[in-house]
């Protein structure tokens, strides 16, 4: 049986569809490139920023860093809360935490912006811990859900009692590269169709309350 639930944020707990596109159309823009259509900014919701501008834009390093410095700069004031949550999911983590399962965020979103959302979205009293991306490091998502697993205090033989719960295959694989199982959430449509599964997602589900069905029975 699960014990240890870790959570992505964008596209799993929230719906950041919107405030995410404004920024990145305002980045590529500021560094006077063509816009991409919204439709095929949809591909940056899940995986790191820098990886995204540097596989979807054809990017250099340096190049995407400045993207993402332009990015943040209107994220952080504006973009972060361009948001809403998930239907159900505040309620779901407080049940689940209320049923004795330990919670925790596991986001390649920078660490500040995942305490500000969570606290914002009340996802927070819900978490042992709160888990986001090093401000300096160029994180993968395996990276991140390590970071989780220590601070949850949990080892090897804790893993089978581990479940990543995610809307892309950046969620699937880093939880495979760390030993443990993904259920996916195709909640908003942010992954293409297959992915999930093909990436080894343990089940698929399209509803918060399939998610707990999920969870409840496993």
């Amino acid at each position: 049986m699960y014990q240890y639930l870790l959570f992505d944020l964008d596209g799993t707990l929230t719906d950041s569809r919107e405030g995410i596109v404004k920024c990145l159309q305002y980045a590529i823009g500021k560094l006077g490139d063509p816009v991409p259509e919204e439709a095929d900014l949809l591909k940056f919701i899940g995986p790191p920023l820098m990886q995204s501008f540097t596989e979807y834009c054809g990017y250099s390093e340096e190049k995407a860093r400045e993207a993402i410095r332009l990015y943040r700069e209107r994220y952080e004031p504006i973009g972060k809360f361009e948001n809403i949550t998930a239907p159900g999911m505040p309620e779901l983590c407080a049940r689940l935490k209320d049923r004795g399962y330990t919670l925790a965020l596991a986001s390649s979103k920078p660490q500040k912006l995942c305490n500000e959302i969570c606290d914002h979205f009340g996802f927070t009293p819900s978490m042992k811990v709160i888990v986001g991306s090093s401000p300096t490091d160029d994180w993968e998502k395996a990276d991140v859900i390590r970071a989780a697993m220590a601070q949850l205090g949990l080892t090897e033989p804790d893993k089978p009692r581990i479940l990543m719960i995610g809307d892309r295959k950046f969620d699937v694989l880093g939880a495979k590269a760390c030993g443990i199982d993904c259920v996916g959430v195709e909640f908003f449509g942010f992954a293409a169709p297959g992915e999930l599964a093909d990436a080894g997602a343990v089940a698929v589900v399209e509803t918060p309350a399939e998610l707990e069905q999920f969870i409840l029975s496993h």
